[in-house]
């Protein structure tokens, strides 16, 4: 492979010349994140709705045993989304390994994971080129960095690919591995047949146990292959997994976790992890120059996604720092220069099993690739693994906003069906649900919690204000257990004031390094509640149910706030900076399930001076 410009010394680096003679994607916004505290300081995306589909649990007698899950891809087919990841029992590259597969109709809702890709036994006797250790009852990993394949004919493909680890630093990513698979995901839920698509040097149809694709009978299906095999974009995304002298492989160079987007006039935008970059004419066939990174992005050995959205702009998703933490979205008119940074989810929920290489924080973000399906919602959707334990997926609403269009005045029940939440962020965990429910006949915001590693989260931005009003209707249907926590913050997620309903019936608000009481509440009793703030005094009161106004000192300074966050648990601060990467231990009671603690939130209401 040849690029079209000299190649320059080094590996991602090229000279000012080059860069100022090419068009490249850049970031020219001023926000930077600060990575002491999990959300970056970072401004929401207004509506970012944060979905977990898995959740790991050792203590299931199913799939959701093994905790070690990871390396999400998605496609929307058939009014569907199709989310597929891999998974091994505990550790990273720690055999043995398999894929599996969900499923959904709206995104908020999955299917159990299916095993798609079992796992795969090793060749006993097989020796790695350089190596020493021999397969004996060895079972393959799984890695692959294109999930999904939609043909011409319409058709979804699911692809795999089984690496081989049978040693300590043994890589299943050094081209000595067994090969990529392929299988049909038919349109009545049912899988076709597991075919190799596409061997390592040491592996054929004679010693491996999948047919080889060109045996099936199924012509179009061959003919999908064939056509997979021969665009270079696809291959682009498999260069870390071929043989290193693949010739169906561009460019051949290790750059990891290739995808790309169309520019209005046709080019192609290429992004790998790092946030390197570079541009094709021809399909990804060659390319301006040697990728380099980004101008003005900051990104590290974790992803980056980039796409055109549906209202004809450009976003990447990435994680915008050195860490695996915050998970954010920048937005560019032209696919090329972007202009901003927002928080798409700033939480790090706790990794209840250690393992071999799991990162903490939300990370490996994919999308929804050019050919693999639209929703038929026009918004941007993606998925990551949270500590490379659990799989989520976020709606961020196209287009992209990131000012509030006015004050809350959210009568739940009083709103249109669906569009209840299209201002609200949420934090959704499968044990921690936050969604519109029904209570008494009317529907509410209802906050579940029966994690204990985790908690339900929903959140409100309006404009900023010095002064300002808030009123909430809710109701704690439990008084012996739970907590619920409401912050008022700034546009950085700084909170002044914070009430809580504690696990023994009282409301407190937070002064200082104490707590002071503002009464009790009981189960089942519906709270009004009324917070006036002064940001500039410092001052605020709290009255409950039209009693007497408690006066009170915010805990914290800020010049104004527009966040209000409704919180089943305290804040989180593990783990930072300082933390060892590698976590080798489980939590205590890490498969435990609490009892469940709810919150209905009738009415909130903001108004600012």
């Amino acid at each position: 492979m040849k690029y079209l410009v000299p190649l320059i010394t080094g590996v991602c680096c090229v000279s000012s010349a080059i860069v100022l003679a090419q068009d490249t994607v850049h970031y020219t916004g001023k926000q930077l994140v600060n990575i002491d505290y999990h959300h970056g300081r970072l401004s929401p995306a207004i509506g970012v709705h944060n979905i977990q589909t898995f959740r790991a649990n050792r203590g299931d007698t199913g799939v959701a045993s093994w905790t070690y899950n990871h390396a999400p891809m998605l496609a929307c087919w058939n009014k569907q989304f199709y989310l597929e990841y891999l998974s091994n029992p505990v550790g990273e590259h720690v055999p043995p390994g398999r894929t599996l597969l969900q499923r959904s109709t709206d995104g908020y809702h999955w299917t159990q994971p299916e095993v798609i890709f079992p796992p795969y036994k090793v060749p006993d006797g097989f020796v790695k080129k350089g190596r020493t250790d021999t397969a004996k009852n060895a079972y393959a990993v799984m890695h692959q960095r294109i999930g999904f394949y939609t043909s011409a004919g319409n058709r979804l493909f699911a692809l795999g690919f089984y690496g081989v680890v049978l040693g300590a630093k043994d890589d299943p990513n050094d081209g000595n591995g067994i090969g990529r698979v392929i299988r049909e995901i038919k349109k009545d839920g049912a899988f076709g047949p597991i075919y190799f698509l596409r061997y390592n040097h040491a592996f054929s149809e004679k010693n491996t146990d999948y047919p080889f694709y060109r045996s099936s009978p199924d012509r179009d299906f061959v003919q999908a292959c064939e056509t997979l095999l021969h665009t270079p974009l696809l291959m682009l995304q498999t260069v870390e997994e071929a043989d290193k002298d693949d010739p169906l492989v561009p460019l051949q160079k290790d750059h990891k976790a290739f995808n790309y987007y169309h520019l209005a006039d046709g080019r192609v935008v290429g992004l790998w992890k790092y946030a390197l970059t570079s541009i094709s004419k021809d399909q990804g066939k060659t390319w301006q120059y040697p990728p380099l990174r980004a101008p003005g992005f900051v990104n590290a050995n974790a992803k980056i996604w980039g796409q055109r959205t549906s209202d004809g702009r450009y976003a990447t998703v990435y994680n915008p720092s050195e860490f695996r933490w915050p998970l954010a979205v920048s937005v560019s008119p032209n696919g090329l220069g972007y202009q901003n940074l927002l928080l798409v989810n700033g939480e790090i929920s706790s990794m209840r099993y250690g393992g071999a290489y799991k990162s903490y924080g939300p990370q490996y973000v994919r999308g929804i690739q050019e050919m693999d399906g639209k929703p038929a919602d026009g918004n941007l959707w993606v998925s990551y693994s949270m500590n490379k334990e659990d799989i989520w997926i976020s709606k961020i609403p196209v287009p992209v906003k990131e000012k509030a269009s006015g004050e809350a005045n959210d009568v739940f029940d009083r709103m249109t069906g669906g569009n209840e939440l299209a201002e609200w962020n949420i934090f959704s965990p499968l044990w921690c649900r936050t969604s519109i429910e029904q209570y008494q006949g009317k529907k509410v915001l209802a906050l579940r919690d029966s994690d204990p590693f985790d908690y339900a989260k929903a959140e409100r931005v309006f404009p900023a204000a010095g002064k300002r009003t808030l009123e909430v209707t809710l109701t704690p249907v439990q008084d012996s257990h739970g907590r619920l926590e409401i912050e008022w913050q700034d546009a950085n997620g700084t909170p002044c004031l914070r009430l809580m309903l504690d696990s023994a019936g009282n409301l407190l608000t937070k002064q200082g390094y104490r707590n002071k009481s503002l009464g009790k509440y009981r189960a089942g009793e519906t709270l009004v509640i009324r917070i006036e703030l002064n940001t500039a005094s410092r001052m605020y009161t709290v009255t409950v149910n039209n009693g007497k106004p408690s006066l009170n000192l915010c805990f914290a300074p800020v010049t104004s706030v527009e966040r209000l966050v409704f919180r089943t648990g305290g804040v989180r601060h593990f783990p930072d900076a300082e933390t060892p990467t590698d976590q080798d231990y489980d939590l205590p009671g890490a498969d435990r399930r609490e009892k469940e603690a709810l919150y209905y939130i009738h009415a909130v209401k903001t108004i600012g001076q």
